[in-house]
């Protein structure tokens, strides 16, 4: 009798490890395998003609879910301000392997300069603030819609890449006071037709991106996590000439500030984690690849400090 007990301990061992490493959870592991895409909504419906184009997002979400408290991810595209779209293929495939997690994503459109921002670094803050204006539309938009798609409205999470990024955190880090003050905007045209209260949200997916000002950090303890790559010369990690402070910065000032925080970086790789970067080429394989690494990297984080 003890020998049959002796004999199968082993084998229950065994079964209950293997058990264990195929659990998976939701919005850490990807858990559904289709994911439904509106194209073309509004976060703006009251827009004008002519910048109706500015407030589309596509909403992503898993096929065959019925929760109707799921985070949201807000994500934003790059493109220095002056081009990209929803449509990019980072945005497309964070939103899409976050849906397909248990989130529901919207990947969004936002007013684009008119001028130069990639070579004007007063532009690049004007374009900037009015893009964060967007964003807090957005925020509001779905706050007051929760109920229609599903979605926590304490549970907001803002990200995006390089341009992106640096929308999610000055979205969730400034005030519209501060930040137009930075991009030299009068308080007359600093107006807008929301609520001027700090923006709430739940987290900062951050790739790539940087903030304008490391005190703003203090303002709130929003959790961040960033991934970026150790050669980036476009969007540098580390403090240059410009008032730009990348991950790098962002990561030691929040351990300071006792910010939950993370910070990834891809040895050897470009902007946009490119061996080198491409402005007219958003990358192959092997970048989409490290882009999905990215994206469980920060999928880790949200479950251990939005989730959980």
């Amino acid at each position: 009798m003890f020998k049959k007990i002796f004999i199968y301990i082993p084998l229950f061992v065994c079964f209950v490890i293997i058990a264990n490493a195929q659990t998976k959870h939701r919005y850490k592991d990807i858990m559904y395998q289709g994911v439904s895409i509106e194209k073309d909504q509004s976060y703006n419906p009251t827009a004008l003609k002519d910048d109706r184009k500015a407030y589309l997002f596509d909403l992503y979400r898993p096929t065959g879910d019925d929760a109707k408290h799921r985070p949201l991810i807000i994500w934003m595209h790059g493109g220095g301000f002056k081009f990209g779209s929803k449509s990019a293929d980072g945005v497309e495939l964070w939103s899409k392997t976050f849906a397909q997690r248990g989130y529901v994503c919207v990947s969004i459109n936002y007013r684009l300069s008119k001028n130069n921002p990639l070579f004007h670094f007063d532009e690049l803050m004007k374009s900037s603030y009015y893009a964060v204006q967007d964003v807090k539309l957005a925020v509001d938009y779905f706050k007051k819609n929760a109920a229609r798609y599903g979605i926590d409205p304490d549970k907001i999470i803002l990200a995006g890449n390089s341009a992106g990024g640096i929308i999610a955190l000055q979205a969730a880090y400034s005030s519209n006071e501060e930040l137009a003050k930075m991009a030299g905007i009068s308080a007359d045209s600093a107006a807008v037709s929301f609520p001027h209260e700090r923006l709430k949200v739940a987290a900062v997916i951050n790739f790539w991106g940087a903030i304008y000002n490391l005190d703003w950090l203090k303002n709130v303890k929003v959790p961040i996590v960033t991934c970026l790559g150790s050669n980036d010369g476009l969007v540098s990690p580390t403090h240059k000439n410009a008032p730009l402070y990348g991950g790098e910065d962002i990561h030691t000032k929040a351990d300071e500030l006792g910010i939950p925080n993370e910070l990834k970086v891809f040895e050897g790789y470009s902007h946009e984690l490119q061996k080198h970067f491409d402005p007219f080429f958003e990358g192959g394989k092997g970048t989409k690849e490290r882009w999905l690494e990215a994206g469980q990297f920060s999928a880790d984080f949200l479950y251990k400090n939005v989730i959980e």
